[in-house]
C-alpha cells in the first residue's frame, strides 16, 4: 500500500510543469536559456526585450550545431503552455512582461544544487538545527520553572562571556567555518526570495477560486458575496494572506530592518568574506533590497486582487459572468444528452455564422516600427550638367513670365509713340512666351498703365505656330509714365 500511495503521488507530480521541464527532450537547452535570461540577472523582462534576447541566444546555439527549428515567438508560446513561463500586464506598462513560474524556478534551482552540491553534513547546518530546536522547546514550554531555569542559564553564559572579554580573550570562528555559515545563509535566503513567487501564485489561485465561487454560487447572495458587500478583504483574511501579512510586518519593522542591515554590513566587511564569490557577495549586499522588492510585488498583487475582486462585485459584472457560465453549462449538458442519439460524424442540417473577428494572442502581435518605413533621405551627388547659362536662362523664361523683356519692349515702343495698347504691343513684338506674354502685359498695365472700362481683342502666335485670340481690358501705356518701367 505504501508503494501504491507513493507511486500515485509521483504520477501526479510527473504531470506538473516541474517534472515536465526536467524530462523535456531538449531540457538542457531550454533550462540553459531560461536560466540565462530570467534567473541569473533579470527576473522579469518586457515582451520585446525578451523576444530579442531569446532570438539572439537561439541564433548562437544554432551556430554551435544545435537543432532549434522554431522561432523565439514559437518557443515562448510553448513554454507558456507548458507552465514554465508566466506573463503579466502590470498597471501602467506599455507591454506585457515575462517571468519564470515558481515550478520552473524550483526545477532550475534543483539542477543547480546538483551541479554545485553542498557538503552533506556541515557544522553550521547542525548548529542551526540545534539552535532552532532549542528555541522551539523554550517557546513552547508552559512550565514557569523550566523557563526560568533556561533564562538563568542563558544569563550565566552571557556573564561568563563578558568576563572573558574583560580578560581580553576574544574567540572568533575560523575563516573556514565562517565561510561555511555564510554560504548556508545565502542558500537559505535564496530559497526565501524564491518563496515569494510561490506565495504570489497561491494568491492568484485564491483570486480565481473566489471568482469561480461567485459564478457558481446559487441564489442572489452567497457567503462570498455577503462578505464582500460587508467590506471584508477575503484575500487578506485568507490563510496565505495572514501568513504573508505577518512576514511583511516583520520585514518592514524598523528595528528588525536596522538589525538586518547592520549585520549584513558587518559580515561583508569581515576578512573571510573576501573568499566568497562575486555573485555571493553581491547577493548579500542586495539582500534587503531583494526581499523588499519581492515582498513589495506580492503586496501589490494582494492589493490589486482585492480591489479588482471588489470592483467585480460592486459593478455587478459577476452577474453577467454567471449568466454566461450558466449558458455554457446548459450547452454542455445538451451536448451530453445528444451524444448517444447523434453520431459525431453525422451531418447536421444547421449552419453557424462565425464572427468576423480574429481572436489572437497579444504575444503574436508585432509593434509597428516607424524607422523601418523611413524614406531614404540621403542626397547622392548629381552628375555634372551639360547645360550652359543660355539654356538655363531659357528654362527660367519658360517657367516664369519674363517681365524684364516685356519692359524693354514697352520702352522701345514708347520711344517712338506717345501711347500704345496691349494688342498693338503684340503686333510689334511676338509673344515669345505665348499666353504668358499677354498676362505679363496686362499685369504691367494694371500697375503702370491707364486702365479703361472698354475691352480689346488681342492676337498672337503660340509656340506651336497656331494663331490665338483673347479678350482683355483696354490698357494704354503712355510715355509720361514710362519712367516707372525703369524704376523696377
Amino acid at each position: 500500500m505504501k508503494a501504491l500511495r507513493a507511486s500515485a503521488s509521483l504520477l501526479v507530480l510527473r504531470s506538473k510543469p516541474l517534472w515536465r521541464l526536467l524530462a523535456a527532450d531538449k531540457a538542457p537547452l531550454i533550462m540553459g536559456l531560461l536560466q540565462s535570461l530570467l534567473l541569473d540577472q533579470d527576473k522579469t523582462l518586457s515582451s520585446s526585450v525578451f523576444h530579442e534576447r531569446l532570438s539572439r541566444e537561439l541564433e548562437m546555439l544554432r551556430g554551435q550545431g544545435y537543432d532549434l527549428p522554431q522561432t523565439a515567438q514559437g518557443y515562448v508560446a510553448d513554454w507558456i503552455a507548458e507552465g514554465w513561463l508566466s506573463r503579466r500586464f502590470p498597471g501602467g506598462a506599455s507591454e506585457e512582461e515575462f517571468e519564470l513560474t515558481a515550478e520552473a524556478t524550483s526545477a532550475l534551482r534543483f539542477i543547480n544544487s546538483i551541479l554545485k552540491p553542498r557538503t552533506a553534513a556541515t557544522e553550521s547546518r547542525l548548529a542551526n538545527v540545534i539552535q532552532q530546536l532549542s528555541r522551539l522547546a523554550e517557546e513552547t514550554d508552559s512550565n514557569p520553572k523550566t523557563r526560568m531555569a533556561a533564562l538563568v542559564a542563558e544569563r550565566e553564559r552571557i556573564d561568563a562571556e563578558i568576563r572573558a572579554l574583560e580578560r581580553g580573550g576574544v574567540k572568533t570562528l575560523p575563516d573556514e567555518r565562517a565561510l561555511e555559515r555564510a554560504r548556508e545563509i545565502i542558500a537559505l535566503a535564496e530559497e526565501l526570495a524564491a518563496d515569494f513567487r510561490n506565495v504570489r501564485d497561491e494568491f492568484d489561485k485564491l483570486n480565481r477560486g473566489l471568482r469561480q465561487s461567485l459564478m457558481e454560487s446559487d441564489g442572489s447572495r452567497g457567503e462570498v458575496l455577503e462578505a464582500l458587500f460587508a467590506g471584508v478583504d477575503l484575500i487578506a483574511q485568507s490563510e496565505h494572506g495572514k501568513t504573508f501579512t505577518a512576514f511583511w510586518r516583520l520585514l518592514t519593522d524598523g528595528e528588525q530592518s536596522a538589525t538586518l542591515l547592520g549585520s549584513l554590513d558587518d559580515v561583508i566587511s569581515r576578512p573571510f568574506a573576501r573568499s566568497l564569490e562575486q555573485r555571493e557577495r553581491r547577493f548579500l549586499q542586495n539582500l534587503t533590497a531583494t526581499l523588499m522588492a519581492e515582498g513589495g510585488t506580492v503586496h501589490e498583487v494582494i492589493q490589486q486582487f482585492a480591489r479588482s475582486l471588489k470592483t467585480f462585485v460592486q459593478s455587478r459584472e459577476f452577474q453577467e459572468q454567471r449568466r454566461l457560465h450558466s449558458l455554457l453549462k446548459e450547452a454542455q449538458q445538451a451536448a451530453l444528452l445528444t451524444r448517444d442519439a447523434i453520431r459525431p460524424n453525422a451531418t447536421l442540417n444547421y449552419s453557424l455564422t462565425l464572427t468576423s473577428s480574429r481572436i489572437r494572442s497579444i504575444s503574436q502581435w508585432e509593434l509597428h516600427d516607424p524607422s523601418l518605413n523611413v524614406a531614404d533621405a540621403s542626397m547622392p551627388d548629381a552628375e555634372a550638367s551639360e547645360l550652359g547659362l543660355d539654356a538655363v536662362e531659357e528654362l527660367v523664361r519658360q517657367s516664369e513670365i519674363d517681365f524684364r523683356t516685356l519692359r524693354r519692349h514697352l520702352q522701345e515702343a514708347l520711344a517712338t509713340v506717345s501711347q500704345i495698347t496691349v494688342g498693338q504691343m503684340l503686333e510689334r513684338f511676338p509673344a515669345e512666351q505665348g499666353f504668358g506674354s499677354v498676362v505679363g502685359y496686362v499685369a504691367l498695365g494694371a500697375k503702370h498703365g491707364e486702365l479703361t472700362q472698354e475691352g480689346e481683342s488681342v492676337r498672337w502666335v503660340g509656340s506651336d505656330g497656331k494663331h490665338r485670340t483673347a479678350r482683355v481690358p483696354t490698357i494704354y501705356f503712355v510715355r509720361e509714365r514710362a519712367i516707372e518701367l525703369f524704376d523696377e
